[in-house]
């Protein structure tokens, strides 16, 4: 089975900082672009960043230089490190997969079950 696992969401004060990560099954995370993806209430999804396979980075521009995307490929995951947090950045977070790196998310094919991020 085709699986995406995240983790790491919480509840943080503005600046501070927190590390979400993804486990993805060996079938999909080999070839794949894994991106993180946030949705707010009454808001579309949006894609924050995404890495690929040879470690090719994206990011949207309202988190460029907070937010780091990295991958361990010993461990099949791949972590979204986010600091100087601002309540804007309050959503539920997903990752998912691609074929290539992208940040909209009708391009992503498998998706976890989201973690909730919370800035106060």
């Amino acid at each position: 089975d085709v699986q995406l696992v995240e983790s790491g969401g919480g509840s943080v004060q503005a600046g501070g900082s927190l590390r979400l990560s993804c486990g993805a099954s060996g079938s999909i995370y080999g070839d794949a672009c894994v991106g993180w993806l946030r949705q707010a209430p009454g808001k579309e999804r949006e894609g924050v960043a995404a890495i690929d396979s040879d470690g090719i980075e994206s990011y949207t521009d309202s988190v460029k230089g907070r937010f780091t995307v990295s991958r361990d490929n010993a461990n099949n995951t791949v972590y979204l490190q986010m600091s100087s947090l601002k309540p804007e950045d309050t959503a539920m977070y997903y990752c998912a997969a691609a074929p290539f790196v992208t940040l909209s998310h009708y391009e992503y094919n498998y998706w976890g079950q989201g973690t909730q991020v919370t800035v106060s």
